[in-house]
């Protein structure tokens, strides 16, 4: 079976999509980004399978196999027709052994020209735990909860310049409320995979722009060598005075499910202590979102005023600002940034004004 590399089957025309075709829940786990679920056995299929290999033999593992397999090509190749029209496909299993064999034996006989991943999804992952350790400038936007950083981070990529978006990776804002208005967080293996594939295509003559985050956003984890490096890397601190970060996050969270939000305010109880959260609590019944986000940042001020004094960054640099408009703050940090000089030369997306 001709095999190929990861390195030349990722960049294989977009176009041809990668069929994955590891049992449902493998998938589910954790895929390579934009592969299409295409399971030779279900899941209980597989689970009998691999009873049979470790209880009988290898032999009595292929005939059950093969039973399951028979009676499914022909809906196999109709699918397959349906998502690549043209006949021509990606293909790869767990290691490169037989589920993407015998899956690469019925397309080519369909007619299918197909890619074969050597060594499988496991090499991706082999590959995507690698980009982690790879060393890499950053610069990293920071400031107190509700200074608008995320907007800023799109702000900067609206005037050009190259952004990481790990909140948006991890589908949440990092506090208790963070995971309010969002869709579900991927599973642990895929932010990764998805994390890694977008490292490896970040143009390598610029320094991308990511928000300071902890080590866990909700409940997945930074990779540790690609978070030691963000902490070591220069950081750009918004100071936005706490009225107007509460008038902020008022306005927006005003807009959510009281419920949830009362759900927020219980899971950091133990930190705001009782009078605070029934406080925090009876604000959220009778409307005053105001009151409520006052009373979570000072919590929040605090914990990471904290984690501010401990920093390790390279160099840190304080941007005072009136405003959480990301046009003006955006504005700001690139312009402390070139005065601090953490910019190699002319930064091409820098107000001519501000240099």
């Amino acid at each position: 079976m001709p095999r190929l590399p990861l390195h030349e089957f990722m960049p294989v025309a977009a176009d041809i999509p990668i069929l994955d075709v590891r049992a449902p829940v493998e998938y589910a786990q954790g895929h390579i980004p934009g592969a299409l679920s295409f399971p030779l056995f279900s899941d209980e299929e597989r689970a009998r399978i691999g009873t049979a290999y470790k209880q009988v033999s290898q032999e009595r593992a292929v005939h059950i196999g093969l039973e399951f397999f028979g009676p499914k090509m022909s809906r196999m190749v109709k699918y397959a027709q349906k998502l690549a029209p043209n006949k021509e496909v990606r293909l790869h299993c767990w290691r490169g052994g037989m589920r993407s064999g015998a899956v690469l034996w019925l397309l080519e006989l369909a007619g299918f020209k197909v890619h074969l991943l050597d060594k499988g999804y496991k090499d991706y992952r082999r590959w995507a735990l690698a980009q982690f350790s790879q060393p890499r400038p950053m610069l990293i936007l920071g400031g107190l909860t509700g200074s608008g950083k995320t907007d800023v981070l799109h702000e900067l990529a609206r005037r050009g310049e190259t952004i990481v978006d790990l909140e948006g990776q991890a589908s949440h804002k990092g506090s208790s409320f963070g995971a309010i208005g969002l869709p579900p967080q991927p599973t642990p293996e895929q932010f990764e995979n998805n994390l890694a594939l977008l490292l490896s295509q970040l143009p390598t003559a610029v320094t991308p722009w990511l928000e300071d985050e902890s080590l866990t956003i909700g409940r997945l984890t930074i990779p540790k060598p690609f978070f030691e490096q963000m902490r070591h890397a220069p950081l750009v601190v918004l100071d936005i005075p706490h009225d107007v970060r509460t008038r902020k996050l008022a306005a927006e969270y005003g807009k959510e499910d009281p419920q949830l939000l009362a759900e927020a305010i219980v899971r950091i109880s133990k930190r705001l202590g009782g009078l605070a959260t029934k406080e925090a609590l009876a604000a959220i019944e009778v409307g005053d979102m105001e009151k409520m986000v006052d009373i979570a940042l000072t919590y929040y001020d605090k914990t990471y005023g904290f984690g501010l004094n401990g920093k390790v960054n390279a160099q840190i640099v304080r941007v005072p600002s009136a405003t959480c408009d990301p046009v003006v703050n955006a504005e700001l940090v690139l312009a402390a940034a070139a005065e601090a000089g953490l910019f190699a030369g002319v930064h091409p997306a820098l107000p001519s004004h501000a240099g």
